[in-house]
C-alpha cells in the first residue's frame, strides 16, 4: 500500500527543497524524492556552488600572483595546488549538502534517495539505489522540481575525459594547456575564467555576434575586452563544423564564414551551448502532461500543469534557469497549493555573471525597452569615480540605470564592476519597491563605498 503524504515533492534542488520546507512550515506532510546521494540537485553539487568556490579561490591566487604589489605587498614564487583545490571545492558542496539534509529532517520532510515516476496525478513510483521500488500517494499535489541538465550536440558527444559538459570542466586532474570553449554565456566564460587564471590558453567560440547575449549590450561590450585582457580569445559569428579526436587531443574545424574552415587543436573542449529541462524518466507523456518548445512543461499561472494535482517550477518550466527564480518558484507553488496568494514578480529576478568584474542585472535592457517601444533616460557612472574603487584598485566597470523618462520610475539597473553580484541587491529592492530614480537617489549611502556609484547614477537621471 502507498504511503500517503499531503505533497510530494521530485526534486531536492534549490527550487524542490525549498519548496519542500515551505509546505512543511503551512502543515502539510511532505516528502522530497531526489535520485541523487547527495540533496541540493545541479546548483549545489555540480553547478552554482562548486563553479563559485573555484572561481573564488583562483581569484585570490591571480591577485596574490599579480595585483598585490599594487598595494605595497611583495610575493614571489606564489603556486596553487590544483589536487588541494578540488579538495576545497568538494568539502564545501559536502558541508552544504549535509546542511540541507538536517534541514529537511529538522522540519520532518521525509527525504527519498531514488529515481521518481509519475503513475497518475496523485500516484509517484520511486526506484530506489537498490533497484527497489516504493508507491507514494499525494493527497494534494505533486510538484515536479528536477531541473535541467546540459544540451548536447551530435557532433560533440560527451566523453567527460577530452569532450566535457560544465560537470567536467569543474573537476580536471590537471591544468590543460588548451581549452575550447563551445558557447560564450554565462557557464562559458565562468568556467574559462577559472582555468584562464591558472594558465591555460581559452578560445571562446560564439555563434552569435558577441558573447553573454543577454545582458545589456554596453556591460556585454566591457565584459568582452576585460576577459580579452585577462588573456581569453573570443571568436564571435564561428560555427564549430565538426571534431576530431585524436592521441588525446581534440581537433576542432570553425566555420568563421564566407566558406572558410579553420582547425585548432585543443587538450580539452568543454561543450556550454546551454540546458534543457531534465524530464527523462518523469512518465510526462504516460499522464497526459503537456510540453512546449525545447521541452518544457506547460504550466498556468500558478504553475499547475495540464494535469489537475501536477506542478512544475524552476528550469521545467519557461523563463531564465537560475536557482533562485526556482526557489521563488517554489514557494509560491506551495502556497497557491495552501490556497494562499504565491506570487513571483518576474520584472525584478536579478542575473549575475561571476567573472572578474562580475555583472549583474535586474530589470530590462536597453535593448529589451527599445523593442517594446518604452521611452526611457539612461545614466551611466564609473566605478572610478568612487574613492572605494580606488582604494581597492577596481575601478573598471560602471552602474548603469534605466528609468521611464517621464515619471522617472526605474524599470532596470546594469552594474559591471567589484561585487556587483551583491550591489545588484539593493536595485532589486528598488525596483521591488517601484521607486523612481529621484527617491534612490535620495536615500543616503555610506561614504566611502562601491554602493555610492549607484546613488550617483540615479542623481544623473533624477536631476
Amino acid at each position: 500500500m502507498a504511503e500517503e503524504f499531503d505533497v510530494i515533492v521530485i526534486g531536492a534542488g534549490p527550487g524542490g527543497y525549498v519548496a519542500a520546507l515551505r509546505a512543511a512550515e503551512l502543515g502539510m506532510k511532505t516528502a522530497c524524492i531526489e535520485k541523487e546521494a547527495r540533496p541540493g540537485g545541479v546548483c549545489l553539487t555540480i553547478g552554482c556552488i562548486p563553479s563559485k568556490a573555484l572561481l573564488e579561490s583562483t581569484e585570490h591566487f591571480v591577485v596574490a600572483k599579480d595585483r598585490l604589489g599594487e598595494h605595497a605587498i611583495r610575493t614571489e614564487n606564489v603556486s596553487i595546488d590544483l589536487a588541494a583545490l578540488m579538495e576545497r571545492k568538494e568539502r564545501i558542496v559536502a558541508g552544504l549538502s549535509e546542511n540541507v539534509r538536517k534541514l529537511l529532517e529538522r522540519n520532518r520532510v521525509l527525504l527519498v534517495q531514488g529515481s521518481a515516476s509519475l503513475r497518475s496525478a496523485q500516484e509517484v513510483e520511486v526506484a530506489g539505489p537498490d533497484g527497489e521500488r516504493s508507491l507514494y500517494r499525494a493527497k494534494k499535489a505533486v510538484l515536479l522540481a528536477t531541473g535541467s541538465e546540459p544540451v548536447e550536440l551530435p557532433f560533440l558527444p560527451y566523453d567527460e575525459k577530452l569532450i566535457v559538459s560544465s560537470t567536467g570542466a569543474l573537476a580536471f586532474d590537471a591544468v590543460p594547456e588548451r581549452l575550447a570553449i563551445v558557447g560564450g554565456g554565462y557557464i562559458g566564460l565562468e568556467l574559462g575564467s577559472v582555468w584562464a587564471r591558472l594558465g591555460t590558453r581559452v578560445t571562446v567560440v560564439e555563434l552569435l555576434p558577441r558573447i553573454a547575449f543577454t545582458l545589456d549590450e554596453q556591460v556585454g561590450r566591457l565584459l568582452e575586452r576585460l576577459l580579452k585582457k585577462q588573456g581569453i580569445e573570443f571568436r564571435v559569428k564561428t560555427k564549430v563544423v565538426r571534431a576530431e579526436k585524436r592521441a588525446g587531443k581534440v581537433g576542432l574545424f570553425l566555420d568563421a564564414g564566407e566558406g572558410r574552415e579553420e582547425e585548432a587543436e585543443f587538450d580539452r573542449v568543454l561543450v556550454a551551448v546551454g540546458r534543457k529541462p531534465l524530464v527523462r524518466g518523469l512518465g510526462l507523456e504516460e499522464v497526459g502532461i503537456a510540453q512546449g518548445p525545447g521541452g518544457s512543461i506547460l504550466v498556468d499561472e500558478n504553475y499547475r500543469t495540464t494535469l489537475p494535482g501536477v506542478y512544475a517550477i524552476g528550469d521545467l518550466i519557461p523563463g531564465p534557469m537560475l536557482a533562485h527564480k526556482a526557489s521563488a518558484e517554489g514557494i509560491a507553488a506551495v502556497e497557491g497549493i495552501a490556497g494562499l496568494a504565491g506570487e513571483v514578480d518576474y520584472d525584478c529576478i536579478p542575473a549575475v555573471v561571476y567573472t572578474s568584474p562580475e555583472a549583474a542585472s535586474v530589470g530590462k535592457s536597453e535593448q529589451e525597452l527599445k523593442q517594446l517601444g518604452v521611452e526611457y533616460k539612461s545614466a551611466v557612472y564609473p566605478f572610478a569615480g568612487t574613492g572605494r574603487a580606488q582604494c581597492l584598485g577596481e575601478t573598471a566597470g560602471f552602474v548603469k540605470l534605466l528609468a521611464h523618462a517621464r515619471s522617472g520610475r526605474l524599470l532596470g539597473v546594469h552594474i559591471i564592476g567589484p561585487h556587483a553580484s551583491e550591489l545588484i541587491a539593493e536595485c532589486v529592492v528598488a525596483l521591488t519597491s517601484r521607486l523612481t530614480a529621484r527617491e534612490l537617489s535620495r536615500i543616503v549611502h555610506a561614504h566611502p563605498t562601491l554602493s555610492e556609484a549607484i546613488r550617483e547614477s540615479a542623481s544623473m537621471l533624477g536631476g
